[in-house]
């Protein structure tokens, strides 16, 4: 079946290469293909499209479809073009000729927008959710490891002395900057595009305004050409949110790499959430990060892809745009799976208490030091040449005692002001259920 068929068959190459793995990816967004269909319908009655008992009859059968759904036994059959064409076939071979009177007042394309702006939506709002308790975890950790001392590198040389709690609580606060990406995908998702049709709107006088209210919309795409140029506009932006996620998530795991390494020796984990080698029988992979690092880099792409895949497409619908479901439905997959596996791992991270007590980070002190001398009173640049004489000569012996203060330092780590920032950008995506 096909919503737009005309009575004639098409050649069964040109249905498998346009219609490609949209089976199979159309099964994520079944329950949204309900959902809308249950507000167009309440709609359609409210406008006197439907009757009142047609619209119990839809609904009955819509709310026995989104029941096989969820438990699993709903399938888009063989020949049926997409999960639109079935949930509709399905309804009229239950319901007879009401079934068929379901689609009045829209079209395929404003029906699949409204099922991908509802399934981003809810999946920005589970992400998020992933993404906090990741944060969470981190800012635990930072706390529970204040005083750890750690070094700091610059051009991966030594530099001045760091700490778990930084480290930790600086990818905590990222991933609080990196939601207020999600968040801004989530409020292009959060708009209704309901009722536009193929792009440019119908003759029915359709209830916009209703539909955006049950089915729990921030707003309305009001122009409905805009409303299909939302399409790939809306992708774009959750690219953008999930490759800022990407970012964070795979310079940790690089940075967990380098640490866990015998070189550094900062970290570990236990046996159990490492691999092994087939040849060298004392290796301990950490092939969980390794995974992450190049999984998070392949995410670095999604942009680029949405962007090249829209980039010179005039407004309006194209089939070009189906496209853009196998690159930002695996994408979020792949995303929340490494967001998991990362808070899941950090649960049993050993950390090395005593990484200092190497003479080798001894020169982490030097500015220490230059400061020491400076807050006694030497001027900062002969302070600076005495500390360097003596690394030079190698006579230089650093004062480990370490005094930072200010917001944000080895003393004062802001945790809880980070943990506002997150309370505060998390509560824009309270407010609305779904």
């Amino acid at each position: 079946m096909k919503l737009w068929d005309k009575g004639y068959d098409i050649d069964s190459w040109i249905e498998s290469f346009t219609v490609g793995n949209d089976r199979e990816l159309d099964m994520q967004i079944a329950r949204y293909d309900v959902e809308g269909s249950m507000a167009h319908i309440r709609m359609l009655e409210s406008i006197g499209l439907l009757t009142k008992d047609e619209l119990d009859v839809l609904l009955s059968a819509l709310a026995e479809i989104a029941r096989e759904i969820e438990a699993g036994t709903f399938v888009i059959e063989e020949g049926v073009e997409d999960v639109h064409s079935q949930v509709e076939q399905l309804l009229t071979q239950r319901l007879g000729d009401v079934g068929k009177k379901i689609h009045s007042g829209r079209s395929r394309n404003d029906q699949v927008l409204v099922d991908l702006k509802l399934f981003y939506r809810a999946q920005l709002r589970e992400m998020a959710v992933d993404v906090r308790n990741l944060f969470d975890r981190l800012l635990s950790l930072s706390e529970e490891y204040a005083d750890v001392l750690l070094p700091g590198y610059t051009h991966m040389q030594v530099a001045m002395p760091s700490s778990f709690g930084l480290w930790f609580g600086a990818y905590a606060e990222t991933l609080a900057d990196d939601m207020r990406l999600l968040v801004a995908a989530h409020d292009i998702a959060n708009q209704n595009p309901l009722g536009s049709a193929a792009g440019y709107g119908s003759s029915f006088p359709l209830n916009r305004t209703m539909t955006t209210r049950l089915l729990h919309f921030q707003d309305l795409h009001y122009n409905v050409v805009a409303a299909q140029m939302s399409r790939g506009k809306t992708e774009l932006a959750l690219s953008y949110a999930i490759g800022a996620l990407a970012s964070t998530l795979g310079k940790m795991a690089m940075d967990v790499c380098l640490f866990n390494s015998q070189n550094f020796g900062f970290i570990r984990f236990p046996d159990a959430y490492t691999t092994g080698s087939s040849i060298m029988p004392h290796k301990k992979n950490p092939d969980v990060w390794e995974i992450m690092r190049g999984q998070c880099n392949r995410l670095l792409a999604t942009s680029n892809e949405v962007s090249l895949l829209t980039s010179n497409l005039p407004h309006g619908y194209h089939r070009d745009l189906q496209l853009l479901k196998d690159i930002t439905f695996p994408a979020l997959s792949r995303l929340r799976e490494c967001l998991r596996m990362a808070d899941f791992m950090l649960q049993h991270i050993i950390v090395n208490r005593n990484i200092l007590d190497d003479p080798r980070y001894d020169y982490l002190f030097t500015v220490e030091d230059v400061n020491r001398l400076v807050l006694s009173g030497v001027p900062f640049r002969e302070a600076y040449k005495q500390v360097g004489h003596e690394v030079q000569e190698g006579t230089y012996k650093p004062h480990r005692d370490i005094h930072h203060t200010h917001e944000g330092s080895l003393g004062n780590l802001c945790t809880e002001q980070i943990r506002h920032k997150m309370d505060s950008v998390m509560q824009n995506l309270e407010g609305g259920s779904e």
